[in-house]
Formats: structure tokens, sequence, C-alpha cells
């Protein structure tokens, strides 16, 4: 066995992460006789799985050849027929798998399948990548409802915005590219009308070589998006507009575009825990929630999120009425605080970057 080539296949399907929704990304690599022969990343829904990329580069010689793939292969037939079967017609001997798939369709029948027809399979090899990998598409297909980031851009000592709500800029160019590489990984990015009525933002993926954008969520209850905003002017991507029932009707008219969709939910209230629910039945997988502090609150308070990626500047700002990540009601005891687990720590340009995930009840 050898680590470096399922590396290798985690890193392929590293980079096409937010391209394969609602499917997971998926990456794998064909050796030989210590010779890489077959590789590939599945690359969008509906298209060829990685095992078949692979096997497809390298035809008859993947007869005798080993396997390495990031997710147990696929036994159903979806959009594609079962990879499984693939892999046994080619004759591939060996099949080295880093993490089993959680969906009901496969769920260990891959592995059953390609045991029954006498490939040798490892399961677990290189585990703790994949679980990182696939927390993601573990979570939506466990939950229904997407992995949820919350981002957020800070001083020192946690201001967002002066009291004015200037924020231009809170962190450095080298944050910024960072923040739009996670933009491009994501199926949606969601924020608050405050944040149009302030900012009017593109809410797009601005990468030097391009990038995916993901849809655009508004949460805006009252439907007061403005008409000229650029989420309504520009189709670059989707806009989706969540709004109450009680929201008015003709501004729902003045705001529909082929891109745009008025989603009118079923309360007067907008609920962080039904618009997930609906995300996740519209296949969004991953969103990354890029609000200001009342909609960081509600996602808070919902105990709605998987992970927490906070960009801190080297810079003291102060002020009583400078703006803050997250606002709601006063907690009154500190156990009250949402626990997080830092996961990673590393400094972008001159900014440090903190990567903090819930923690595990007790």
């Amino acid at each position: 066995m050898n680590q470096a080539y399922m590396e290798m296949a985690l890193k392929l399907a590293e980079s096409v992460a937010g391209q394969t929704s609602p499917n997971p990304p998926v990456g794998a690599v064909l050796v030989k006789d210590g010779r890489i022969i077959g590789m590939g990343a599945h690359l969008r829904a509906g298209e060829r799985h990685a095992e078949r990329v692979a096997l497809d580069m390298a035809g008859a010689q993947a007869e005798g050849a080993d396997l390495y793939v990031t997710l147990e292969p696929c036994s159903h037939t979806g959009k594609t027929s079962p990879c499984a079967d693939a892999v046994i017609e080619a004759g591939v001997k060996r099949v080295y798998v880093a993490i089993s798939d959680p969906n009901p369709l496969v769920s260990g029948q891959g592995f059953e399948r390609l045991r029954a027809s006498g490939i040798d399979v490892t399961e677990d090899f290189c585990i703790d990548q994949g679980r990182k990998l696939y927390q993601p598409f573990f979570h939506f297909i466990r939950n229904k409802t997407p992995h949820v980031t919350m981002k957020t851009a800070m001083t020192i000592d946690g201001k967002i915005a002066t009291a004015t709500g200037d924020s231009k800029w809170v962190t450095s160019e080298q944050a910024r590219l960072d923040v739009h590489l996670l933009r491009h990984t994501q199926d949606a990015i969601l924020v608050g009308v405050q944040t149009l009525l302030h900012d009017n933002p593109l809410l797009t993926t601005r990468l030097p070589q391009g990038g995916k954008h993901p849809i655009r969520v508004i949460l805006d209850t009252w439907l007061r998006t403005p008409v000229d905003s650029y989420v309504i002017q520009q189709d670059e991507a989707p806009t989706w507009i969540f709004c109450g029932n009680e929201a008015d009707s003709a501004k729902e008219l003045l705001l529909k575009k082929p891109h745009v969709q008025i989603i009118r939910m079923p309360n007067a209230t907008l609920f962080v825990e039904d618009i997930l629910v609906e995300l996740g039945s519209r296949g969004v997988m991953t969103l990354l929630v890029e609000g200001g502090a009342a909609v960081n609150a509600s996602f808070v308070k919902a105990r709605a999120i998987q992970r927490v990626i906070c960009y801190m500047a080297p810079k003291l700002l102060g002020g009583s009425g400078s703006l803050t990540p997250v606002s709601g009601l006063d907690p009154v005891f500190m156990d009250e605080a949402f626990p997080l687990v830092f996961e990673s720590v590393e400094m972008i340009g001159p900014d440090i970057k903190i990567i903090a995930i819930p923690k595990a009840s007790e």
C-alpha cells in the first residue's frame, strides 16, 4: 500500500469541492506495477464518477491494477450506472477506500459487491483525511440540510465595523482573496437584507483565474431588497430571496427576473431552521453565511453552524458603538456561549485565519 496515491486522490477530490453538489467530491487513482495508469475526479453531478474517469484513462491496463478512491464506490443506478460494476468489469485487483459512504443507497453495498467478485478491499485508508473532506456531505446526507460555515472578519478587539457601519477594509487583500477561494467551494452564500441595503454587494466569486459563483441567498422578510441592487440587476449567479408570507406581492413582481426566485415561507417571520430545510430540499449541500451581526445571531441562537472561519486583523478599533460579529440578546451567564474547538490557525498575509468547529457534547 502506498499512502501517497491516496493522498493524490484526496487532492483531486479537494480540487472539485463545491462543483459536484448534491453529489460528493471524489478522486480516484489507478496504479499498476508502481506506475499511475489513470486518475480522475467527479467534476459535476450527472457526469462520470471519478472511478470511471480513471478507468477510461487506463483502458485495458486496468486489469490487475490497484484503485485508490476517496469514497466507497456506488452500487446503485442514478444518473450514471454503478461504479462498483465498472471496477469489477475492468478487472481491478485491489481497491483502497478512504471512507465508506453513509448514503443509504450505498452504505457498505459497494464494498460487498466488490468483495463478492473477488476484489481485495481495504477500508478506512487515510480515514482522518476522508472524514475532514466529507464532513459537509455526511452532514447533508444525515440531516437533509446544508453544512453551514459562518465567516467573519474583525479587528483584534472583535469589531467588524465602526459605529457608522464603515468596514472597508477590516482585513487585508490576501484575506479577501482567501474569502473568494472559500466562496468558490460553497453552493450558496447567505446575507440579510440589511447587508444589501448598506453595502449592495455582488456576492460573487472574484478570483484572478475565475471561479464558481454560489447561489445568492437573501433573507428579506418584507421584501425590502432594492430593485436596482446588484443581486437583482446582475445575473452572474442565481438569487433566491426568502420572504415572509405577509410580504408585498406587488414588490415580488418587481423583483422577479429569470435568475431571481422569490421563496415565500409559510410564516410571517423567517426562521433559520425552516430556511435550512428548504435549501436542503433544493440540493444545497454547503452554505456560507456572510451576514451581519443580526443574521449571525440567528444562526448562533439556532445552533445551526458546523464551522466558523474568522479572519482577524492586527488592528484595535475600540468604541462602545462599533459593531461586533454577533448581536442578539445579551447572555447572562458564560455557560450560555456556543462552545467551539479550534481546528486550525494560520497566517494569511498580515491577518490570522482561525477555523473552529462546534465542541462535541460531553
